[in-house]
């Protein structure tokens, strides 16, 4: 009966090079200091107030980042997954109905 045993050389350097990222990454994680979360103050409403962000509009007295070009390029990209998706699915042969089982007819 063989056990599993530790295999060394070229495979033990990306292992240890994982372990030594994840130990830097976690002592930074740790190490950092975040300020006090700001929150929303009462009354406010965080629906519209993400909404307003999203489209670059802040009637709100909230102050916030606009988001307005990376929502403009997500819906572009999106778009072009659809179009790409369908052009894949779409049957060289269209004069044909597709079989409902996705195989040839019988």
């Amino acid at each position: 009966m063989s056990r599993p045993g530790i295999k060394s050389g070229r495979t033990m350097l990306p292992g240890l090079a994982a372990v030594a990222l994840f130990g830097v990454m976690a002592w930074v994680f740790l190490g950092a200091s975040f300020g006090d979360a700001a929150g929303f103050p009462g009354g406010a409403s965080m629906v519209d107030t993400i909404g307003y962000a999203l489209i670059d509009a802040n009637p709100t007295e909230i102050p916030s980042e606009g988001f307005l070009a990376a929502l403009i390029i997500i819906a572009l990209v999106l778009d072009a997954a659809l179009d790409g998706a369908i052009h894949l699915a779409r049957r060289e042969d269209e004069s044909e109905p597709a079989d409902a089982t996705g195989g040839e007819d019988a």
